[in-house]
């Protein structure tokens, strides 16, 4: 049997495995902290602002395209 980077045969180091899930796992929970932090820092604004729902959608996207950013890291980050 050859050994190579990825281990025995092309199995994956069982190290590297479990590193690569709790990567993704965060990424899942990352998502949805990133909109309600959005959501919530965009209505508390438009609230003191009087500016509703202009900010809490801004802010809610902007959550979103964090979350894409961060989920595009951690791909990047295992494929190489």
């Amino acid at each position: 049997m050859r050994k190579n980077a990825s281990g025995i045969n092309g199995e994956k180091d069982p190290a590297a495995s479990r590193r690569s899930w709790v990567d993704y796992s965060s990424v899942g929970l990352m998502f949805p902290v990133s909109m309600a932090v959005g959501f919530g820092m965009g209505y508390g604004l438009d609230s003191w602002l009087h500016t509703a729902p202009i900010l809490t959608i801004l802010l809610t996207l902007y959550g979103v395209a964090a979350g894409f950013v961060n989920l595009y890291k951690v791909t990047r980050r295992h494929e190489r």
